[in-house]
């Protein structure tokens, strides 16, 4: 590498085989060093080989003091920090960058309570949530008013979506529904704590009794829908939770469709004047838009962009 190269955001991602939110991360983090030219965001091709070095143990002392950021490089006030994991996400930002090119638009995929988390403590500035609680049978809204207390928030819906069982190909073990999983030799894989479907399930488990304890696998964590349900296409795992949406990608599975899901965006009130909203909003009440995640299939649209909620 050479001192006059630098290279994107983006350009990083690929060379490490990382997220581009990742990327911005490190550099938040202090850990890769980079600068602005304008908007733009460039990291030096000879800092890009200190932080692999630092990575692989080889450069502790090659990363000067100085360089080490102590404040945030990409703060919420900048553009838009989206937390999520859903693929129409990633089509929304796509949308937003086109409408808004100049603008900063950062993908974190995290689960819900994580997101509500973050906008919470400013660090995100639009997050989704699929939090069923089972005392009122609502969605998000219980959630929302406990994780943000003093905060008023907006909550819009994003889709409805099909939550249920991975299992095999003509269900071999003969899963159908939330007590099957406790049956002997039957073997899980779960969500992380704080994922929409780990609350789905340990909200369905209180409100019938079952014990967790008795569910094998139930502390086998993964970090996505498409990663349960790749567990369950290779054997790892008799039965997963997740959306229809993922089942209908992943080969080798079949889906026990269980409960229907809202899936909402939430932002705090006041930003919902500011031009970056507005025009998330406007994005989120497209023709162009609905009909791009219509024509993806596994979505219920009826409710897009419909205020659900003020906090």
């Amino acid at each position: 590498m050479v001192d006059s190269v630098s290279y994107t955001p983006e350009e990083v991602a690929k060379i490490l085989k990382i997220s581009r939110f990742t990327v911005y991360e490190l550099i938040k983090r202090g850990k890769l060093a980079a600068y602005r030219v304008g908007r733009k965001v460039r990291v030096e091709a000879t800092d890009l080989e200190v932080y692999i070095q630092e990575a692989k143990g080889l450069g502790q002392s090659l990363i000067h003091p100085a360089r080490q950021r102590t404040e945030p490089f990409f703060s919420t006030n900048e553009g838009l920090i989206i937390c999520g994991q859903d693929v129409v996400l990633d089509v929304l930002t796509r949308h937003l960058e086109q409408q808004m090119p100049h603008i900063l638009f950062l993908r974190n995929y995290v689960g819900s309570m994580a997101g509500l988390l973050a906008l919470y403590h400013n660090t995100a500035n639009v997050v989704t949530a699929h939090l069923w609680d089972s005392d009122s049978d609502k969605y998000n809204v219980p959630y929302v008013r406990r994780i943000m207390p003093g905060h008023k928030a907006m909550i819009f819906n994003l889709v409805y979506r099909m939550e249920g069982f991975y299992v095999a190909p003509g269900n071999p073990r003969d899963i159908h529904d939330w007590s099957d999983l406790t049956e002997p030799g039957i073997r899980f894989v779960n969500r992380e704590p704080g994922a929409g479907a780990r609350v789905l399930l340990d909200e369905k488990l209180y409100k019938l009794g079952i014990d967790r304890n008795l569910i094998e696998g139930y502390s086998h964590e993964e970090l996505s829908h498409l990663a349960v349900a790749s567990c369950v296409a290779r054997g790892k795992a008799d039965v997963g939770l997740g959306i229809e949406k993922v089942a209908a990608q992943v080969k080798g599975l079949e889906f026990i469709p269980l409960h229907k899901e809202r899936y909402d965006l939430v932002i705090r009130k006041e930003d919902l004047e500011k031009p970056h909203f507005q025009a998330l909003l406007s994005v989120l009440r497209s023709e162009a838009f609905h009909g791009e995640v219509a024509g993806m299939g596994g979505y219920d649209i009826s409710r897009m962009g419909e205020l659900i909620a003020e906090t």
